[in-house]
């Protein structure tokens, strides 16, 4: 698993835009930036949508004044998904959704789950990271089903 000092791995993103799609690879997204990144199971899902990106909607002003330039949200899911997503939370163009469809980002990090019993597949697990040009700063991966850590409240308290 990926830890705090490591350069994030070369995978591209596919990123919803006005015109559809954009893919993007890590670089473009992360390099000399500082990116409050956090990742969900998946869209749509009820604490997903209830409380994880929420948090970071509610606290992105608190987040940009601390030095964040970008905050990213990543799921298991295709872009149409995240576009929709983005949408019904009413975030399009103030988190960039990046949608890691085949799991390559999960699972390049070591930060991907297995959702089958849920009847999901191959997923990403619960966690936030603030990454300062390309490199994790800190790493906050939730213990099973908990939403503690990965939390923008938490993420603040770290910035």
């Amino acid at each position: 698993m990926i830890k705090t000092g490591d350069a994030l791995p070369d995978v591209q993103f596919n990123v919803p835009d006005p015109d559809g799609m954009k893919p993007m690879r890590t670089a473009e997204i992360f390099s000399g930036k500082t990116v409050a990144l956090f990742a969900v199971p998946g869209a749509f899902t009820p604490t997903c949508s209830a409380r994880h990106l929420p948090s970071f909607r509610d606290k992105a002003a608190e987040l940009k004044a601390k030095g964040v330039d970008v905050i990213a949200c990543t799921a298991v899911n295709d872009h149409f998904v995240m576009s929709a997503w983005a949408k019904d939370q009413g975030v399009a163009g103030d988190i960039m959704m990046l949608a890691d469809g085949s799991g390559d980002f999960a699972r390049a990090t070591g930060l991907d789950a297995d959702f089958s019993k849920f009847g999901m597949g191959p997923r990403s697990k619960r966690y936030s990271m603030i990454v300062k040009d390309g490199v994790v700063q800190h790493l906050n991966v939730e213990d099973g089903g908990e939403y503690k850590v990965s939390s923008a409240e938490h993420m603040l308290t770290q910035l």
